[in-house]
């Protein structure tokens, strides 16, 4: 049988990010998975996305009035999108058969109140999540019009439902983020048409989110600044170096099992870590409650990061102050050795162009000895 030429001509949105991380904007027919915390901004990133798109917005969380004071707000026109609370699979389908030729794109909101006629569990149960799934993803392919299906996510932060549903869609992208916090990054952890490698970060404003590119707004504008427990972490995030600020806060623990408090970096890495100092540093750590953090209220998730939370715990233990004209990357190794990272010369170029006066990597430290006699000179 001949295989159907694939149409790889892309749609583009109205943000820059967006279509960067998909790789160039929508491919015909493709189905992306957009997940994030309750609150964290799902929605707003989809109204200023979509803009210049020809969308159907099938709602089943919101009414139409809400969706409309939301763009209200944004400043957002829509006289392009189109409202549809329809939650009924086989009707969208039919729908969207009917008017597929004025379509540019197809956002069901979210995946968890849609339902199938053929399946009589609940809307959200494992079973309808598959069923509806699959025919909305199958819709897509037929009439070549993309879609993004909003998933939520579980309270471990993985996406809600089976699994078989990241495995369907052709992208998966997180957009992440402390509610507390202005900053918001989307990352993809699935992409068939594009790199994984790519995250787009957002500052929620009153006018909705707009695009950061600077390298450095994760830290404090003074670099001149000593104290003890901060260190401020260089990472490649696709094809960029970006600056992140890491606090570590140890204090003397009166309890039988000090406490180990993280958040924006991976427990366990910060477990590991702590391990090869007491071994290599010989670091009496287990007399200290260990707080890490990291500034901005998002995940670094790079190796790169090792580096900059072994000095961050070595400064805030021994009250070693560091000055944020310091710049720490590099994979720490279980024998204590100091690793570099991919993309470490682009991240010293950035540092240098950006006036750290002291730049800390494998090429200055080979072991994290070295970089504890470096720190205490």
């Amino acid at each position: 049988k001949k295989v159907k030429s694939i149409d790889t001509s892309r749609k583009k949105t109205g943000i820059f990010e967006f279509d960067r991380i998909l790789g160039g904007g929508f491919v015909a027919g493709e189905a992306v998975l957009l997940t994030g915390e309750p609150g964290v901004g799902k929605s707003t990133l989809l109204l200023q996305s979509l803009k210049n798109l020809k969308t159907l917005y099938i709602s089943g969380e919101e009414a139409a009035e809400q969706v409309k004071d939301r763009a209200d707000r944004l400043g957002v026109k829509l006289d392009d999108l189109m409202f549809s609370d329809t939650l009924q699979v086989e009707g969208i389908v039919e729908g969207v058969e009917d008017m597929k030729e004025n379509l540019d794109l197809i956002v069901p909101d979210s995946i968890q109140t849609v339902y199938s006629k053929d399946v009589d569990s609940a809307p959200g149960s494992v079973s309808q999540l598959r069923e509806s799934s699959m025919k909305l993803i199958r819709m897509a392919k037929d009439t070549k019009v993309p879609i993004i299906i909003i998933g939520h996510i579980t309270k471990e932060g993985e996406v809600a439902g089976p699994k078989t549903l990241e495995h369907m869609v052709d992208a998966v992208l997180q957009f992440e983020g402390d509610r507390v916090s202005a900053y918001r990054i989307l990352r993809a952890t699935k992409n068939r048409f594009g790199t994984t490698d790519e995250i787009g970060i957002f500052e929620m404003k009153g006018q909705g989110l707009e695009e950061v590119n600077n390298p450095l707004a994760f830290v404090e504008e003074d670099m001149q600044v000593k104290v003890p427990g901060k260190a401020l972490v260089g990472v490649m995030e696709g094809k960029r170096p970006l600056f992140f600020e890491i606090q570590t806060l140890a204090v003397p623990s009166i309890l039988a099992v000090p406490r180990r408090v993280v958040k924006g970096v991976d427990y366990n890495k910060v477990l590991l870590l702590l391990a090869v100092l007491q071994k290599q540093l010989h670091m009496s750590l287990g007399k200290f409650d260990i707080y890490v953090n990291v500034v901005g209220g998002v995940d670094v998730k790079s190796t790169s990061a090792d580096l900059g939370i072994v000095a961050s715990i070595i400064s805030s233990v021994k009250d070693i102050p560091l000055t944020s004209s310091m710049m720490f990357t590099g994979e720490v190794g279980l024998l204590g050795e100091i690793r570099s990272i991919y993309g470490q010369d682009r991240i010293i170029s950035e540092a240098t162009r950006l006036n750290f006066k002291k730049i800390y990597s494998s090429k200055t430290s080979k072991t994290i000895r070295d970089l504890y006699r470096a720190l205490s000179s």
